[in-house]
């Protein structure tokens, strides 16, 4: 292998960690979080802890900067923002396009080095390219999931502040206040949007806008009816909370039930194209074979991925029970 292999590695590798040290280094505010910071109080400490300092503010790379203009007002731009937004990852729409460039120029440079093979090297970039992409929606699903475990225990301390007296901001900025991330990092994001002259309606949908939760939406809606026609809204949300509780735990036992079916569809697709990989590499000559046996390969190597995909999702449908 030439040795200027080996720097294009090295130096792709370099620049992409650079990348995520510059943007996950530190526990810098979003841009609008920062504004807001600049009118409203600071951040709600909790107990046990000290007064925090202010964040510093991140520079942007004069790259990404003119990206971000360039790509302002565009439809894809602003819903990649929302997904960045529900992944609560602190970066922009055009570091998280330079980050999908610099892993599909890593992942083309990996599958060049070590297969040498046209088909796997644009594999390798696609794969490159969609890793990103992949890693956000594994935050998304882990940040609701952590959103939804904590959501019961948010009503119950609304429910508490509602009947001590407290008005529905006061209860939510207590459950800023109490609970961990990542409930209590939304519900201050609600209070200080109200603060600056948001209604509560449009602060609520913009919490739902950033956590798609069924069971927020069953909250919101109860706050949004309970101001129009009024009511006991802490027996609406202590009836809610129950149902949530519920919901919470019965899904929790079905993720125990079906762990190992789960776990056997994620072996199914996998464990075949990783021992593909391997034997590639041991003995080239003999897996080139697929490739030089004109159709019928091919014809080989595309059913047994169509019946590893039918396989994986045919699964992932037995499993995944709506509750």
């Amino acid at each position: 292998m030439p040795w200027q292999t080996y720097v294009l590695i090295g130096g792709s590798a370099l620049i992409l960690i650079l990348l995520l040290l510059y943007i996950f280094g530190g526990e810098e505010e979003e841009e609008v979080v920062e504004r807001l910071e600049r009118y409203t109080a600071a951040p709600p400490v909790r107990r046990g802890e000290g007064p925090t300092s202010p964040a510093p503010s991140r520079r942007a790379m004069p790259l990404t900067e003119g990206l971000n203009r360039a790509i302002a007002g565009r439809g894809f731009a602003e819903d990649l923002r929302i997904q960045l937004a529900r992944a609560d990852l602190k970066i922009t729409p055009a570091e998280f396009l330079v980050m999908q460039l610099l892993s599909a120029g890593l992942g083309l440079l990996l599958t060049q080095t070590l297969f040498r093979f046209l088909p796997l090297v644009l594999l390798g970039t696609v794969v490159g390219f969609f890793a990103p992409r992949l890693y956000v929606a594994q935050r998304q699903r882990r940040r609701l999931r952590a959103f939804n475990a904590q959501l019961g225990d948010a009503i119950n301390l609304m429910v508490n502040g509602l009947r001590a007296g407290y008005s529905v901001l006061q209860a939510m900025e207590a459950v800023a206040r109490e609970l961990p991330p990542p409930i209590s990092v939304e519900f201050d994001r609600v209070v200080k949007e109200q603060q600056l002259g948001l209604s509560l309606e449009r602060a609520l949908q913009n919490m739902l806008r950033r956590v798609r939760s069924d069971d927020l939406e069953m909250l919101v809606a109860a706050i949004l009816i309970n101001r129009e026609v009024g009511g006991n809204l802490a027996e609406i949300l202590d009836t809610i909370s129950f149902t949530i509780r519920e919901r919470v735990r019965i899904q929790g036992e079905i993720r125990a039930l079906t762990a190992q079916q789960t776990l056997s569809g994620y072996v199914l697709m996998f464990l075949p194209i990783a021992l593909g990989l391997i034997l590639f590499g041991i003995n080239r000559d003999y897996m080139l074979n697929f490739f030089n046996s004109g159709i019928l390969g091919y014809c080989m190597i595309s059913c047994t991925l169509v019946m590893m995909l039918i396989g994986y999702f045919v699964i992932r449908r037995i499993v995944q029970i709506e509750v």
